[in-house]
């Protein structure tokens, strides 16, 4: 299922594979796609053209529309939404913390109300490996809480203590549903979830359970929500030592493309976030130079590509001036370009990282490139 084929410090360089698309490169980065699409008019067809690997869809999201059961009648969501590649579902999970005004947290579970009709809704372990299941991903993530931060240190342990038990009854549950013989993708893995907020006694005390578990990889969950990115690392730091060599290591909601950098270089394996795709809808865009914001009236007559170093579908055929004019005449088309682009730089942005892993020049491209992205082109 996953193989580490080179390390360079911490940093890892392997290979993954599952039920659909055949075997991934790692590092990854997942393109986020909510609700089976991504926002600004991009299609699964759309996907392969900007290098993405893994596909994610959100299991809250997709469970109250169209509903779970209605894709699961329709073969699964790779049918549904017409891509063949591997797919990761979240639990839910991140949803017990966003929608905070929204819901109870129980030991069974969480009571919800709907945020778009208000309706009822609760979701423990047992639902949302049902969930899943129907949804037929290649990864389901297990059910967790996402602790809001500041937390206090007896409210994190508390949670901590929960969520292990919650992972439990998903490992449980998920072994059923997998063994069914109407089950969407019997291969269906499982992932578990570290959790601890900002204490790092916490972090290598539930890595520590939860790698008794017999997932299929695990992730660092509950960071990126707040707290400056120094804490994250201080955080990552602590867990990975004691998280499994032989399984893969996902880092959820994280981030900017030093983020990913710095993050590979503790040895982190899988990354996904909305930031490519939301900070495009909004006309800042990511190149190898540093960032652009295209919004900029310098921009109005520029007849350049957003980056002369890029080859994406965007760079290839359309000016910042062009580009720069859609938005501000309000056009969808804007969305979708910029979209495209972005995602396309991410995943270009990880064929970059494991072409400088597999030269064992990765510490170069660490220094070249961490603090470079983040600045103004």
């Amino acid at each position: 299922m996953f193989k580490v084929l080179k390390t360079e410090g911490r940093a890892r360089r392997g290979e993954f594979s599952c039920a659909h698309g055949g075997t991934v490169q790692t590092p990854v980065f997942m393109n986020v796609g909510t609700q089976a699409a991504i926002k600004g008019g991009v299609s699964a067809h759309d996907l392969k053209e900007v290098k993405c690997q893994i596909e994610l869809s959100n299991t809250y999201h997709l469970h109250l529309r169209p509903g779970d059961k209605l894709v699961k009648q329709m073969g699964g969501l790779h049918k549904f939404m017409n891509w063949d590649g591997p797919i990761l579902t979240d639990s839910g999970g991140f949803q017990v913390f966003s929608l905070a005004a929204l819901r109870k947290i129980r030991e069974e579970g969480v009571y919800f109300h709907s945020h778009i009709d208000g309706r009822k809704i609760f979701m423990g372990p047992e639902e949302s490996m049902q969930i899943q299941s129907n949804l037929g991903s290649d990864i389901a993530m297990a059910f967790d809480e996402c602790v809001e931060n500041p937390a206090t240190y007896e409210y994190a342990k508390a949670s901590c203590e929960r969520t292990l038990r919650w992972l439990e009854r998903c490992k449980v549950e998920h072994d059923r549903l997998n063994s069914l013989p109407d089950t969407v993708n019997p291969r269906q893995m499982l992932f578990g979830i570290n959790q601890g907020a900002t204490f790092p006694d916490l972090r290598i005390w539930h890595m520590q359970q939860i790698s008794k578990i017999d997932c299929d990889g695990f992730a660092i969950g509950g960071l990126a929500v707040g707290e400056p990115a120094e804490v994250m690392y201080e955080m990552i730091d602590a867990v990975e030592p004691h998280m499994p060599v032989e399984k893969p290591r996902y880092l959820m909601g994280v981030g900017t493309p030093s983020n990913i950098i710095e993050a590979v270089s503790r040895g982190v394996d899988f990354f996904d976030c909305v930031m490519p795709s939301r900070n495009g809808r909004h006309g800042k865009l990511f190149t190898w130079e540093g960032t652009v914001n295209i919004l900029n009236e310098k921009y109005a007559t520029d007849e350049r590509p957003i980056s002369e170093s890029c080859n994406c579908p965007v760079c290839r055929s359309f000016s910042r001036a062009y580009i720069r004019h859609l938005f501000k005449a309000d056009e969808v088309l804007a969305l979708r370009f910029a979209v495209l682009h972005n995602l396309y730089f991410y995943n270009e942005l990880m064929e970059k990282i494991r072409e400088a892993l597999d030269k064992g020049e990765f510490a170069q491209f660490r220094e070249r490139y961490s603090g470079k992205l983040e600045q103004r082109a």
